[in-house]
């Protein structure tokens, strides 16, 4: 005989496809080259009260710097910075329109850069329907959902970032490994240039003793 199945377990698949069809903030994120002497710019459109976020890093090239600044709808900079690493942006539209970021590397001549960036508009919604007008306090599986998506999101983040360190990593030992090839190839040249001058002048000696 079947027992009776409590009311938390039967609304355990209901919570779980509310947490993985939880929305995300609407935005970009994208990794791209940037040459020399060179600037790129993108677009979004923002409303008017809306909070958005600008995360950046200079994955390869250089001093892994890189000039940023965005423009608001009407033209104003509302942030700026120069040769930067790696920086993060927070503000909230006080017009709507279209906000205009630039990344630039117009002050290098021969350093060519990939860059990432991160733009996310907008506050995350509640992953609960009514979570934001109830007044009852989370059942134990409600709240089981909201620390597994806070978990998960932690999880999220520190991906991206250790991916990123990892692609500098490997950028930096490969630009390594380049410079003590080409260093082992210009020893080794430098090794038989020697050894073939001195092989001549052994040779040239040996022939004016006779």
């Amino acid at each position: 005989m079947g027992g009776v199945v409590p009311r938390s377990v039967s609304a355990l698949p209901l919570l779980l496809l509310l947490l993985l069809q939880a929305e995300r903030p609407r935005g970009a994120e994208l990794t791209f080259e940037l040459p020399d002497n060179a600037k790129q710019c993108f677009h979004e459109e923002v409303e008017q009260g809306v909070k958005f976020s600008l995360d950046y890093q200079v994955i390869t090239g250089g001093h892994y710097d890189v000039d940023c600044f965005m423009k608001d709808p009407l033209g104003n900079t509302i942030y700026s910075e120069t040769k930067k690493q790696y920086d993060s942006f927070t503000h909230k539209a006080e017009v709507k329109g279209v906000y205009q970021f630039c990344f630039s590397n117009e002050f290098s001549t021969f350093s060519h850069k990939t860059v990432y960036f991160d733009f996310q508009v907008g506050d995350e919604p509640p992953i609960l329907p009514d979570m934001g007008n109830r007044v009852t306090a989370l059942t134990q599986m409600e709240s089981a959902c909201v620390t597994i998506h806070e978990a998960l999101k932690t999880v999220i983040d520190s991906q991206k970032h250790y991916r990123l360190r990892e692609a500098q990593d490997r950028a930096r030992a490969e630009d390594l490994n380049s410079r003590v090839s080409y260093w082992s190839i210009g020893e080794t040249i430098a090794l038989f240039v020697v050894s073939f001058s001195q092989g001549l002048r052994t040779e040239n000696a040996k022939t004016e003793q006779y």
